[in-house]
This record gives C-alpha cells, sequence and structure tokens, in this order.
C-alpha cells in the first residue's frame, strides 16, 4: 500500500510538471527577435505580438518597460539608451483562455575595451638570445568577458589566443601573459596583442577589436659567421670580408701567420697580400666568432692544374695503349 501511495504521488508530480510546461511552450507570443546584441549606450527595439483575444499584454524590464495594454496585439520594447548591465526584459500576456505566460527576450550588452596595451614583466632591458622571457597584454573595461578572446601575434603570425569562462555581465579589466625565448631572427621583430569579441550571430558582422601598439622586441647575440674557413685565389686585388651581423654591433682585428695586422675594418681591400692565413676576429660584449681566409696564389694554383690536366692526359695514353696491344694480341692468335 505504501508503495502504491508513493508511485501516485510520483505519478501527480510528473502531471503536473507537464502541464506547467505545456503551458509554458504554448505561450500564444511571439517575439521578433530570439536574442539582441546591443552596444553599451545604445538603442535597440523589439516587438512583441500575438494573435489571441487577451485581457493585457506588456512589457516588464529595468528600462523600457511597457504597461499591461488591453487593445493592442502588438507592443514594442524600446530603449534609445540602453545603459543596464544584464537587463532582463520578457513579454507577458493575459490570455481570455489559460493562465498568464510571458516570454523572456535574452540581452547581450557588450562594450569594447577602453584600452589594449602590450609590455614586459619585470624586464626593461634588450633581451638576451636564448633566454626566456614573458610578455603582457592588459586589456582594460570590457564586456562581457564570456565572449572575449585574446590573441597574440608576431609580424602577421598568430601565436596564441585564449578565451575566458567567467560569466561577469559587467566591465572588467583582463590580463594576459606570453612566454617567448627569442634567438637573433627575432631582433626587430613586432609582437602585438588584439582583444576581439565575438557576439554570435546576432551580433555585428565583424566582430569588434581593438588592437595594442606593436611592441618591438631587441634581442642582443653574438657574432657567428656562416663558416668558419674561407679560401680566396689571390689576384689583382684582394678582398677579404668579414662583415658578420651581431648585436651591439662587434668590433674586429685582424692576424696573420706571417704579418703583423694592425686593422680594425671588417674588410681588407689590397693588392699587396701574400699568400698565406688570415684570421679576423669579431666580438662584442655576448661573444666573439674568428673566421680563418686561406689565401693562395694564382700562379701556383695554374701550376697544378697544368700538373692534373698532364696526368690525365698520360693515363688516356697509357688506357689506350694497352686496349690497343691487347685487341693486336687477340686478333694475332686467331
Amino acid at each position: 500500500m505504501l508503495q502504491c501511495f508513493y508511485g501516485l504521488v510520483y505519478l501527480s508530480a510528473v502531471l503536473a510538471f507537464a502541464t506547467l510546461n505545456g503551458a509554458e511552450a504554448e505561450c500564444p507570443l511571439q517575439l521578433d527577435s530570439r536574442r539582441v546584441v546591443v552596444r553599451y549606450g545604445g538603442s535597440v527595439e523589439v516587438n512583441c505580438n500575438t494573435s489571441v483575444l487577451h485581457n493585457g499584454i506588456g512589457w516588464e524590464a529595468s528600462e523600457g518597460g511597457v504597461s499591461k495594454n488591453y487593445t493592442q496585439s502588438l507592443i514594442t520594447w524600446r530603449v534609445s539608451e540602453l545603459t543596464e548591465w544584464g537587463i532582463n526584459p520578457y513579454c507577458y500576456i493575459n490570455p481570455n483562455k489559460g493562465a498568464q505566460c510571458q516570454i523572456e527576450l535574452p540581452v547581450t550588452v557588450y562594450k569594447t575595451p577602453d584600452s589594449v596595451s602590450i609590455s614586459t614583466v619585470n624586464n626593461t632591458e634588450p633581451m638576451i638570445e636564448g633566454q626566456q622571457y614573458e610578455l603582457q597584454c592588459d586589456v582594460h573595461d570590457v564586456a562581457p568577458v564570456q565572449y572575449l578572446t585574446v590573441k597574440w601575434y608576431k609580424g602577421q603570425t598568430l601565436l596564441h589566443q585564449t578565451t575566458f569562462s567567467d560569466t561577469d555581465n559587467t566591465p572588467v579589466n583582463k590580463t594576459v601573459t606570453l612566454l617567448i625565448r627569442p634567438d637573433r631572427d627575432d631582433d626587430g621583430a613586432k609582437y602585438w596583442c588584439e582583444a576581439e569579441l565575438d557576439l554570435g550571430a546576432e551580433g555585428p558582422q565583424h566582430p569588434p577589436k581593438n588592437s595594442s601598439k606593436p611592441f618591438n622586441v631587441e634581442v642582443q647575440y653574438k657574432p657567428q659567421h656562416s663558416s668558419s674557413t674561407e679560401t680566396i685565389i689571390k689576384d689583382v686585388k684582394v678582398m677579404l670580408n668579414c662583415t658578420v651581423k651581431a648585436n651591439p654591433a662587434p668590433g674586429y682585428t685582424w692576424s696573420s701567420d706571417h704579418l703583423n695586422l694592425n686593422i680594425s675594418s671588417s674588410v681588407i681591400k689590397s693588392s699587396a697580400l701574400s699568400p698565406g692565413n688570415y684570421t679576423c676576429t669579431a666580438r662584442n660584449i655576448m661573444g666573439r666568432d674568428s673566421k680563418v681566409f686561406i689565401l693562395k696564389s694564382k700562379e701556383r694554383t695554374t701550376f697544378w692544374v697544368i700538373v692534373l690536366t698532364g696526368v690525365a692526359v698520360a693515363v688516356a695514353l697509357i688506357m689506350a695503349y694497352l686496349i690497343f696491344k691487347f685487341t693486336f694480341s687477340k686478333n694475332s692468335l686467331i
């Protein structure tokens, strides 16, 4: 008997819930917008209409509410300057048949950031190649934050993006950080961040975006030649070019295995250099790197070319003689 009683109670509750939901689902009202998105301080206008006889229809809202009307079948919720965060307007009706019912209108009030800025965290000096640094993007007074995406760029390349799960309706400040480990190719690179409000299909066709000013990165790195040695054949005028990129700009010193060189330029142009090895060292506060120029005589090179050509011709003649001799011997036996 007790089980039967509990079963009847449960069934009654289910029927009551179904009746309530059915009444809500059959509320004879229609809105001309399922959801509206409004810039803070902007205007909004939404119609509510019915096709049934009623004993009063109206809008309930903290801004722009419409008193109960007994004669019209269409009424408009209208606000010329919406400044209410988290407003929840709804249209209601008292049908001649049935109980009062209502339909809520979802409203998103948004505000683009007052400013978006980028800076480094705990660092004011030039960055050093290979070390880790933290960039910070500050977004001021934006709402609602749940539609905000903060994007990081280097040049035109998207590096990272961050979204938020907060449900605040009012403007907030947000700070996002990015870890970087710059190399020499990043010297002079432009980093920037962007705040985008993606407000959905009912929002602006092009999502509002605010960008920071570019942050120019200065990276210090030591000299590094593309090769450690270079062979040069001595001509009328020899040029030894030791120029290499580095930050700060490097200084240069030269040494030779048979000459005392007092040269601080990165390039030597001379017709008086003797064959031999010339070592150039480029250095700055980050380190140093050396390159050896092997200067060879043109005459000596020509001599060896002649010798090698003669050897090749001699080998070819010997091979031809051997082939001829082998062929002649074979024919004699036949």
